[in-house]
């Protein structure tokens, strides 16, 4: 490697080109100002080529194999129904290729320059970025650091990449497991479980935490994955993993301190995010991190040094890119002299498993711990004449509000559906939207959305699709 004396003058750098990075560099493109942004993979990051993407794949396969069944109801009639990994790889694939080419054409229209490397901070105002044997060197007004995350796995495991698998590696399989074993309690374990529990899998999950739901969905949650006969061991501590005679063998500590070991065909764990600063020269500079190693960043995403920028999983809050996104979008637009700032209160919780679960706002328990006088309603899904109709019949909505104020504080949804109604939880919780501010607009019906106003209208005893109250509240 030869380091050259010419330094190329820069006004932006983004380094990073996952979501956050990308939306970030189209966004001060935008606004005027001239942007680099650089990756040394792929563009569209872990979340579009490895993670979000793939894994999305395999969830609404799932969900359009599980309802062949209730389409033969119906009356639409064909022959024996296979799932096919390998066609489905195929498909995969190409939809990640045209993704991929969308933000590549989107960088090109705004003229955001794209450059492939690794870049490392060398001081405040200069970055180096190597490519194979070629080796650049940029000064920079403004710079963006997207660099992501990297995953952390528990010790005592022989990953093999074909039977003890990482979470992204489980959605290259060509051929579905037998037996599955599967490590976490995040989304992505729980969206893995009901994929392969769908397509055919005997699946056991080790749970390995608590689930981060309200006692409602998590209690709901259990029931389906009974229903899917899932095996859910909880709090289980891996104590390693490792092949033998064709067979996976775990070994684990349950609880009550006893060790047992289980076998499977597959195993798979899923990491613990943490955030990607190495080999970024951010060492070198005066960054302030925080305790548990994130960079330090105000509400605009500014950190310690005001012309550097910091967003997505090398920033404190939930590893997401809805989070990497919008903080993407408030760098360059504060970055442009824009007034902006980020707020996670209000981040949505989504698994794409089968139902769907969606939450934003307080669980029940937080809301007391913060001292609310909380009132709760849980509508049951089954209740809802287009779940009926539509065989999605499982799942609840439940809603937590301030019996003082009638402020909605939290909406927590299982369900077919889930995902595209909790918009409107976002919004009524980010406008501080009371009871009535739901109640008052008009529904779609039929539709899953009445369930929500059904929810909200429990609150009060006035849902018509739900059993009276033995107790009629105070108004």
């Amino acid at each position: 490697m030869v380091v050259g004396e010419i330094t190329e003058e820069k006004d932006i750098i983004v380094i990073g080109g996952g979501p956050g990075g990308y939306h970030a560099a189209i966004r001060a493109a935008a606004l005027g100002r001239q942007v680099t942004l650089i990756e040394r993979e792929e563009l569209g990051g872990t979340c579009l080529n490895k993670g979000c993407i793939p894994s999305k794949v395999f969830t609404h396969f799932a969900q359009e194999f599980k309802k062949t069944a209730h389409l033969k109801e119906m009356g639409l009639e064909y022959g024996e129904v296979e799932a096919n990994l390998a066609s489905l790889q195929l498909y995969k694939n190409k939809k990640i290729s045209q993704l991929r080419a969308g933000v590549e054409s989107l960088c090109k229209a705004n003229k955001v320059e794209v450059m492939k490397g690794s870049a490392a901070f060398l001081s405040e105002s200069r970055i180096g970025v190597e490519n194979g044997h070629e080796f650049s060197l940029f000064n920079f007004k403004e710079a963006i650091v997207a660099t992501g995350g990297v995953f952390h796995y528990p010790e005592g495991i022989k990953f093999d990449g074909s039977y003890i698998l990482k979470e992204r590696e489980i959605f290259q399989l060509e051929e579905i497991p037998e037996e599955l074993i599967i490590c976490g309690a995040d989304y992505i374990s729980l969206e893995i479980a009901s994929v392969f529990a769908t397509l055919g899998s005997a699946v056991t999950l080790l749970l390995t935490g608590d689930l981060p739901f309200d006692p409602a969905i998590t209690k709901e949650l259990f029931r389906q994955l009974k229903k899917q006969r899932i095996n859910v061991i909880k709090d289980a501590a891996i104590e390693e993993a490792f092949g033998r005679d064709g067979h996976v063998i775990v070994t684990l500590e349950k609880a009550s301190g006893e060790t047992v070991s289980i076998q499977g065909s597959h195993f798979v764990v899923s990491g613990e995010t943490k955030p990607d600063l190495t080999n970024t020269g951010l060492d070198r500079l005066s960054v302030a991190l925080t305790d548990s190693g994130y960079i330090k960043t105000d509400r605009e995403g500014r950190t310690s040094i005001p012309h550097i920028w910091a967003i997505g999983d090398v920033t404190e809050g939930p590893s997401l890119a809805v989070k990497a996104i919008k903080q993407g979008k408030a760098a360059a637009e504060a970055a442009a002299g824009l007034k902006v700032e980020v707020d996670l209160g209000f981040v949505p919780s989504v698994v794409q498993m089968s139902p769907p679960i969606a939450c934003v706002g307080l669980t029940e328990e937080e809301a007391r711990e913060l001292g609310y006088a909380v009132s709760v309603s849980e509508n049951p899904v089954r209740g809802n004449g287009y779940a009926l109709l539509t065989d999605e019949k499982d799942g609840l909505v439940k809603v937590v509000s301030d019996s003082e104020s009638d402020v909605i504080l939290g909406i927590h949804i299982i369900g077919q559906g889930a995902v595209e109604l909790i918009t409107s939880g976002i919004l009524g919780l980010e406008m501080g939207a009371r009871d009535e501010d739901f109640r008052f607009p008009l529904y779609p019906h039929p539709s899953m959305n009445e369930s929500l106003l059904e929810a909200v209208e429990g609150l009060k005893g006035d849902a018509v699709h739900m059993p009276p109250r033995k107790k009629q509240p105070v108004r």
